[in-house]
Parts: C-alpha cells; sequence; structure tokens
C-alpha cells in the first residue's frame, strides 16, 4: 500500500512540473552582470533558456545549498558520535582485558587453595 502511496505521488509530481515546463517554454535571458558591470568591466555573460529551467533551476540550486549547509552545521554532531564510538571500543577493549586478568587471578587463587595442604585437626 506504501509503495503504491509513493508512486502515485511521484506520478502526480511528475505530472505537475511537467505540466509547469509546458506552459513556461518561453525563453529568457540570464546574464551574469548587469549591464553598467558589463560596460565597466567590458566582459559580458548571456544565455538563453527556456524559463522553466530558471524555475527548476532554482529550487536545484537552493535544495544543494540547503543540503550542504546542514551538512555543515552537523559537523559537530557527527564528530562527537565518532568520539562516543571511540570511547566505547576503548571501554569494550578495558573491559575484555579486565575480564581476562580476572579470569587469570582467578585461576591462580583456585590453584593456590588446590595445593594448600590441609591442617588435621
Amino acid at each position: 500500500m506504501i509503495r503504491f502511496l509513493k508512486y502515485a505521488f511521484l506520478f502526480v509530481l511528475a505530472a505537475v512540473l511537467l505540466a509547469v515546463a509546458l506552459a513556461n517554454r518561453q525563453l529568457v535571458t540570464l546574464k551574469l552582470l548587469t549591464p553598467e558591470l558589463e560596460t565597466f568591466s567590458g566582459w559580458s555573460w548571456s544565455l538563453d533558456v527556456p524559463l522553466y529551467f530558471v524555475a527548476f533551476g532554482g529550487v536545484a540550486i537552493g535544495l544543494l545549498i540547503g543540503f550542504i549547509w546542514e551538512w555543515i552545521r552537523e559537523s559537530k554532531h557527527r564528530q562527537e558520535v565518532a568520539k562516543r564510538q571511540n570511547q566505547v571500543r576503548s571501554l569494550k577493549r578495558e573491559v575484555t582485558k579486565l575480564k581476562g586478568e580476572k579470569g587469570e587471578q582467578a585461576d591462580d587463587v583456585l590453584a593456590l587453595i588446590d595445593n594448600k595442604p590441609r591442617k588435621a585437626g
């Protein structure tokens, strides 16, 4: 059921995006610099693209900037998780080592008790 809803949503989204693209096919000119800056710098760059490309490109660039921003913002949390994972590994090694030492000590103590002569009483 969930899979069907997911595919239905994606189909409706694709249909809406296609309708927006078909309704906005007219060409627009994208310029890197304003006319004043073009005159001042002597360099100009422009590109004629369909309007829907500008709209969808703006959304895509906005999403990309948002993802990068969030990744940078969460870096301190990832560092903290890595630090905690290292602490857990270290503590697990220490516990394993202590269990091994405790086992050896227990064996030594038992060996001493077993070899100890009993007093006649």
